[in-house]
Parts: structure tokens; C-alpha cells; sequence
């Protein structure tokens, strides 16, 4: 039978058929959440009941004429999300038409007339035909398959058929629970590092994603086996909570997408009635993070039966039958080890006993072992709250979490998971599961903090007060989602928990200053001329104290660790560590003087002669590394790039002509300097030689060759390089996300950063080409570029640079100011 005749015989039953009554549901807006999705279920299962029951009336008998009643030995089966009454607006319907194996071409033929007008009307179908054998074999054969019959349920057709399917796929699972469910553990794990965890992604999949759609399903199964149980407190809402989501995304996109893109994360916020893409983010995250709790927790007590399981009849042909009693090791007052897990001790006394909370934590941390769950709740029910200031047994417990590394990071999601950190830190609470929406942080603000204490924990023996160390990397963001500068927010907020968990005020003063210049160092570092006395002052004054630099050293590089492989580099790490050496020498005392221009080297003077000589530019290319004590040197050293040195008689146009140059040939600039060098004497025909000492790094493959750029360079100082040309045709080739618009630039004068040169800070998108527009633009403003500092973030480009009039004097205030107005409009443009 054709498409066509298909088509003619089965027509939509009820007044105004199924497709106007599902647009009608899924537009009225007076349903949504659970209520629409049992309804478009109930809706979609009546529909396809009728498409069943008049497909059969029209079969022929055995004997000739047609079937007017019932068709036994075959059902119309839901399964999968189906199955479960769960269908979002754009849902595939999963079918199984099940059939006793009696008449197979009047089951095709009854197939064709339920899949045509599904296809018609231009629903997803996921459709199989198979008898009771047949998806059994498929089922023990496919996991995927079998998880869907789990949730099998009956539309019309043969009822019995369909309960001894869905008796059968039960039976199966349980009985062949303990192979496969670590087959279902092994699925679940590779799903997560292909798609990573939801509850850390700017744009997540509700679905694939860890923590998501599937791992409530997966939890389902794990159920339904009997051998294991998930904790059930906030996993229904969780998972509800995702299918709204979903729902709202289906509508919104008018497409069967998981993806929450970050385009359409306000108008699903719009959908679901909240304040914005951040609430709609900080929603989903919440939900996913309840739903990845309770799988670790749900896997770990599936290992702990069936390691159970395992050993359970050697133990027990030792000992006659009986059965052993668990061994308890003790680890801390009140707390124990017992089978792989942290628990209470029979004598522990919670309801007494306010720091067993954080003594339990740190003792499990200590040994590297998870918290049980019951013994979580059973704190979390009963544990009176710590009084202000906090016994200094807490305070030392609460150190002791912090600096036990990487067990911390579970353990402290468990005490999250109850409620106890938000008991514990009320203002734990506003960065609790925040997102942050820039592609160089890898966590939310929550997760990133105890990242940075894990990684304050490595670097504890530097510093003379790991405690403070510790705290402070715990509180640095704890500003976040306070209006205005997360700093001087954390700042405050630092100083009020320091003060309530027990520090002494001078200790207080300590952590709240690190708090508040915790990207000082790196600030200043990566963006200020460090040669420049001012510079050093400023960083030495606001830290005071060698205690305080030596722990914002540590912190520094702590944080930009915990951020992500974007933010922290040998490069950076060697300039802050030349910015500490350079403070401390000054809080010791050596105040610096103004600076002398530094003596040419020897190889700078040789190209600058040559320049002079030839009339034209001359370079030299040097790789840079990072020199490694002895004791820790393993290998070759660390690249820090390649110093790039350039000479080129004075002229107009040489810092835009490089910058272009440099990127036509995908080289990336980490710093630049750039001063005038009298020749020396001797030289014939006195005259000035612009030096330009930048340090590159090539952004693909290996460098192009000295002489290749200094080719270009001689072209693009004579103009027979078309730079902006070369360099449109990258940006128009440049990978852009759809749908969505980079922040405008934008570009501030940096009050009372130099006393010899004013400082334009520029932050703005990083693109091919942005330092050349900048130079061009400063050079048509008739400015000199003493220096500048490039920094990239991700996407995003910071650049300092020092700049002065021509009598090598800083811009008077209203010229500084004009010329960051103009140099805004033109990166704007």
C-alpha cells in the first residue's frame, strides 16, 4: 500500500483533529509544566489510539472482508520519554508496535497506517515492529533499548501483550542488574566527558549533559533494579524543573533542541517567567547539580552491594552462615569509617555537638573518602548552628577541609547538597551555583572558589600563614552578585565572616585585604610598565605588609589556576613574579628613582645601525624560556615566547605597519616597547632609529621567518601592503557565533598610573587586526606609544598603553580623555 492510500484512509478523529487541538494546547498558555506535557501526552495518546483502532477496522480478515473488532496478538506500545507521559512540545513519540509473529504482512500493513500520518504531520518518530521475543533478544543486546521498554505503557491494541512485555523487560533488568548496571554506570560516565556537566556550561544540554535528562533517567533504572535507590528528596522537582526548561526552549526555537544556545537563553527565561538569562542559568544549574549528587551517590551505593554481593558467600562459608558486621575504623570524634564511606559514630551526638559537621568534613576530606549521605542528613537535621565567633576548633576544621586538595571538592558538594554550607556561610548563598558568563572561567562562582582553595592547597608551603591562604581563596568572589565591584563587595563581606568564624582583628584586616586587591597583582602585572616607579609604588602601598604580598602572590596564581588554562601561563606567572620582587625590594625599603633610559645592548645598537645604514627596517627573532631552579628542572624549559626586535629609522606609521604585519602572519603580541635611540657616535649622518622590543608568540604552527617579515614590513612602511585589506578578508573569515553580539569596547584613561606617560586601557573583542586599528588610530591622533601591555582573555583583549605628547610629556586631562572618546568610537565602528 502507498503513502498516499495510507493517507486517504486514516484521518485525524475528533472535531478538529489532532494537529489543530495540539496547536491550540501548546498556544493557549493556561498550561504549562507537568500539567501541558500529561495533557499533549493524554491528547497524543487518544490520537494514536484512534489511528490504531480505524487502521485495524480496515485490515482484511484471514478469510476475506474486513476486521471490525478487536486485533489480538497486537498492541501500540509508548516508551521512553513517551512512555513516561513526558512529551515537550517538540518530542519524538517512540513506538513499538508489538505483534504475536501471526500474520506479519497485516503488521506492516497496520504499521504503514500509524506511521504515515505521524510523518505527515511532521512529528519526529522513533517506531520499531518486533514480537515479544524479538524485543526481548533486542533489549539484552542494546542497553539503550532496554531502558526504554523500563517505561513501557500501553495505548490500545492487545493489553496482555503489552504487560507481559513490560513483565518481562522488568524481570530481565533486575535479574541481570548486577552486569548491567555498571554497563549503565560505564554509558553514563562516557556521556559525561563527551558532553561535560551541565551545571558548569554557558550553553548546556539538558539532556546529554551531566547531571541532565538522561542521568534522571538512568537513576530511574537504577530504581527499578531494586539493588539501589537514589535520594529521592529534590530529585523530582530537579528533574521537573529541566523538563520546563526544555519545554520552554522547544517553544521558543520552534525546534526539537537540548541546547540551551546562549541567544536563546533570555527569551526561554521570557517563557518561564523569569528575571533574566542569568535566572534562567542559575535554575538549571541547581537542578542539574541535585541530579549529579544523587548519581554519585546513587553509583556509589550500586558498587557497595555488588562488591557486596561478591564477597558476601566467601565471608560467609568462613563463618559458618552468620553474617559479618561491618568494621568501623574510627577517623575523629564521632566520626568513622565504615564500608568505603564517612559515617557517625554510634556515640556522636549531633544535636550537641555544632562543629561535628565540619570535623566529619575535614576528616573525610583527610582520607580521601566520601561523606555518607545518612550521616549528612542526620547532621543537617539535627546539628545546632555554631555560635559568633566560631570555637576555634571550627575555624581550625573548616582550614583543614579547605587545604586537603582535591577530596574537598566532593566533599564539600555533599555538605551543599543538605543545605549545611549556606548554615555554615549565610553569604554562601548569592554564589551558589552563579553563573559567569565569560568563556576563560570553566566553573560557576560557587565551584570556582573551592577550586582556587584546592589549588591554595598546593602552594600552602610558600607561604608563612596557610590559613589565611586558604580563607582567602574561599572568599575572594564571595562579592559576586553584589552590585557594583565584586572587590570592594567581597571586601566587606570578607571582613563580617572572618570576624564571625574567629579570626583576631589583625588577622581580619589581612583577609580582607586580600579579598579586595586580589587581582592586583595580575592587573597590574599583565597591563602597567613595571618599570615604571610609580607602578610599583601604587601595588606596594595598597598591599603594606611583605606577610600580605607573599599571600597575594600565592592567591594570584591560585585563582588563575582555578579560572582555566586561558588566565593563568608561564608569561604571566614570570611577570607577577617580577612585579612581587620588584614590591618587596620597595617594602623593604629600596624605594626606586625616577628611571634612566636603559643603555642600549649591543645587538640593539647593531640593528640600529643597520637600520640606519640601509634606510629601512632590520629584525632579529630570539626564543625566550623560563628558567627552572635545579632542583625542579624536568626537561626543557618552559617557552615564554619569542623576543621579537625590531629597528626602523623614525618615522611616521611604524607601530600600526608592525602590528598589521605581525597580524597578517597570525603572530599574537604578549608585550611591546617601543623607544627612540640617538646612533652613536662614529655613526655618519646623525639621526634617530625607532627600537621596537616585542615579545610574540605564533598563534599557528611555527614562526614564518625573519626575512619574510621584514619583506612585509618594508611593504607596508612604503604602503604597497594593503594591510586593512588583508586583514578584512581575515575578520570576514573569522568563526562568529550566531545570533549573538560581542560587548562594545570600551576604553578608560588610567588615573595616577604613571608619572611619565598617560595610560589608555582598552578592552575590547579580540580580533585579527585589533592592535593594528589601535595603532592606526593613536598615530592619526598624533600621540607617541611609549609602551604597551597586551593581555588576552579568552575572547576578550585588555591592553594598557603608555602614551605621551610629542615632548615625551603626559596628555593633559582633557586630551587624554578625547582621545579614549575617539579611539572608543573607532573600535566601535
Amino acid at each position: 500500500m502507498s503513502g498516499t492510500d495510507v493517507r486517504q484512509e486514516t484521518e485525524d478523529p475528533g472535531p478538529g483533529g489532532y494537529a489543530a487541538a495540539r496547536l491550540r494546547l501548546l498556544t493557549e498558555g493556561t498550561r504549562s509544566g507537568p500539567p501541558r506535557r500529561a495533557a499533549l501526552a493524554g491528547l497524543t495518546d487518544d490520537w494514536l489510539a484512534g489511528l490504531f483502532t480505524a487502521a485495524v477496522r480496515r485490515l482484511p480478515r484471514p478469510g476475506g472482508g474486513r476486521a471490525e473488532g478487536g486485533f489480538d496478538g497486537v498492541s501500540l506500545v509508548a516508551v521512553g520519554g513517551y512512555g513516561r507521559g513526558e512529551l515537550s512540545p517538540r518530542s519524538d513519540l517512540d513506538l513499538v508496535l508489538l505483534h504475536d509473529g501471526s500474520d506479519p504482512a497485516a503488521v506492516a500493513a497496520l504499521a504503514d497506517r500509524l506511521w504515515y500520518p505521524v510523518w505527515d504531520l511532521g512529528l519526529a518518530l522513533d517506531h520499531s515492529v518486533r514480537t515479544p521475543a524479538e524485543a526481548r533478544r533486542t533489549a539484552g543486546e542494546d542497553l539503550k533499548v532496554h531502558l526504554g521498554l523500563l517505561d513501557a505503557r500501553h495505548l490500545a491494541g492487545d493489553a496482555g501483550l503489552t504487560a507481559a512485555l513490560r513483565t518481562t523487560a522488568l524481570t530481565d533488568w533486575r535479574n541481570q542488574a548486577p552486569k548491567r548496571l555498571p554497563e549503565l554506570r560505564e554509558l553514563c560516565a562516557e556521556r559525561a566527558g563527551r558532553q561535560g556537566e551541565l551545571r558548569y556550561l554557558l550553553e548546556p544540554d539538558l539532556k546529554e549533559a551531566r547531571g541532565g535528562l538522561r542521568d534522571a533517567t538512568a537513576l530511574r533504572a537504577v530504581a527499578a533494579s531494586w539493588l539501589a535507590d537514589a535520594p529521592r528528596e529534590g530529585l523530582a522537582d530537579a528533574r521537573r524543573s529541566l523538563l520546563d526548561v526544555r519545554d520552554a526552549l522547544h517553544l521558543a526555537t520552534g525546534r526539537a533542541t537540548d541546547r540551551l544556545a546562549l541567544q536563546e537563553q533570555d527569551q526561554v527565561a521570557g517563557e518561564l517567567g523569569l528575571l533574566d538569562a542569568d535566572a534562567l542559568l542559575r535554575q538549571v544549574y541547581e537542578a542539574a547539580r541535585v541530579i549529579a549528587y544523587a548519581g554519585d551517590v546513587t553509583w556509589r551505593e550500586v558498587g557497595r552491594v555488588l562488591r557486596s554481593r561478591a564477597v558476601r558467600p566467601r565471608l560467609r562459608a568462613l563463618m559458618g552462615g552468620g553474617r559479618p558486621a561491618a568494621e568501623r575504623s574510627p577517623l575523629a570524634e564521632g566520626v568513622v569509617e565504615q564500608d568505603g564511606e564517612v559515617v557517625l559514630a554510634r556515640a556522636a551526638r549531633p544535636e550537641r555537638d555544632p562543629v561535628l559537621p565540619l570535623r566529619a568534613a575535614a576528616a573525610a576530606a583527610q582520607a580521601g573518602l566520601p561523606l555518607s549521605l545518612h550521616a549528612v542528613r542526620r547532621m543537617a537535621a539535627t546539628v545546632r548552628p555554631l555560635p559568633a565567633p566560631w570555637p576555634a576548633e571550627a575555624r581550625e576544621q573548616l582550614v583543614t577541609l579547605l587545604g586537603s586538595g582535591r577530596p574537598t571538592v566532593d566533599v564539600w558538594e555533599a555538605l551543599e547538597a543538605e543545605g549545611l554550607i549556606t548554615r555554615l556561610l549565610p553569604d554562601w548563598e548569592r554564589v551558589r551555583c552563579r553563573p559567569q558568563r565569560n568563556a576563560v572561567h570553566l566553573w560557576t562562582v560557587d565551584r570556582h572558589l573551592i577550586e582556587t582553595a584546592v589549588r591554595a592547597s598546593e602552594l600552602a608551603r610558600r607561604v608563612s600563614r596557610p590559613d589565611l591562604l586558604l580563607v582567602a581563596a574561599l572568599l575572594h568572589d564571595i562579592g559576586k552578585g553584589w552590585p557594583g565591584d565584586h572587590s570592594l563587595a567581597g571586601e566587606i563581606i570578607a571582613k563580617d565572616v572572618a570576624t564571625r568564624i574567629g579570626f583576631d582583628r589583625a588577622d581580619v584586616a589581612v583577609l580582607s585585604a586580600l579579598v579586595r586587591h586580589h587581582l592586583l597583582l595580575i592587573e597590574t602585572a599583565t597591563r602597567r610598565d613595571l618599570d615604571d616607579p610609580a607602578t610599583v609604588r601604587a601595588v606596594a602601598e595598597a598591599v603594606g605588609t611583605p606577610g600580605t604580598l607573599e599571600l597575594l602572590h600565592a592567591l594570584t596564581e591560585a585563582d588563575a589556576l582555578a579560572t582555566g588554562p586561558a588566565a593563568w601561563s608561564a608569561w604571566r606567572g614570570s611577570l607577577v613574579a617580577d612585579l612581587v620582587g620588584r614590591v618587596r625590594a620597595v617594602l623593604a625599603g629600596d624605594v626606586p628613582d625616577e628611571p634612566e633610559p636603559a643603555a642600549p645592548t649591543a645587538e640593539q645598537e647593531r640593528l640600529a645601525v643597520e637600520a640606519h645604514r640601509t634606510g629601512g627596517p632590520v629584525l632579529a627573532l630570539r626564543a625566550q624560556t623560563e628558567p627552572v631552579p635545579d632542583e625542579e628542572r624536568s626537561g626543557d624549559p618552559e617557552p615564554l615566547g619569542v623576543e621579537l626586535l625590531i629597528a626602523v629609522p623614525d618615522q611616521p606609521g611604524v607601530l600600526p605597519a608592525v602590528a598589521g604585519v605581525l597580524a597578517v602572519h597570525r603572530l599574537t603580541v604578549r608585550t611591546a616597547e617601543l623607544r627612540a635611540l640617538r646612533l652613536p657616535d662614529g655613526v655618519d649622518d646623525e639621526g634617530t632609529v625607532l627600537l621596537l622590543n616585542w615579545r610574540v608568540a605564533a598563534e599557528y604552527g611555527s614562526l614564518p621567518q625573519a626575512t619574510r617579515l621584514r619583506a612585509d614590513l618594508v611593504r607596508a612602511l612604503d604602503g604597497s601592503l594593503d594591510i586593512a585589506g588583508r586583514l578584512a578578508e581575515r575578520d570576514a573569515a573569522y568563526p562568529r557565533r550566531r545570533g549573538w553580539t560581542a560587548p562594545p569596547p570600551r576604553v578608560t584613561v588610567a588615573p595616577a598610573a604613571s608619572h611619565h606617560a598617560t595610560v589608555i586601557e582598552v578592552r575590547a573583542q579580540d580580533a585579527p587586526g585589533l592592535l593594528h586599528r589601535i595603532g592606526t588610530a593613536l598615530e592619526k591622533a598624533g600621540v607617541r606609544v611609549r609602551s604597551m601591555h597586551v593581555s588576552t582573555l579568552g575572547s576578550n583583549a585588555v591592553d594598557a598603553f603608555y602614551v605621551t605628547t610629542g615632548a615625551q610629556a603626559p596628555l593633559p586631562g582633557p586630551d587624554a580623555a578625547s582621545l579614549a572618546g575617539v579611539l572608543e568610537e573607532t573600535l566601535r565602528g
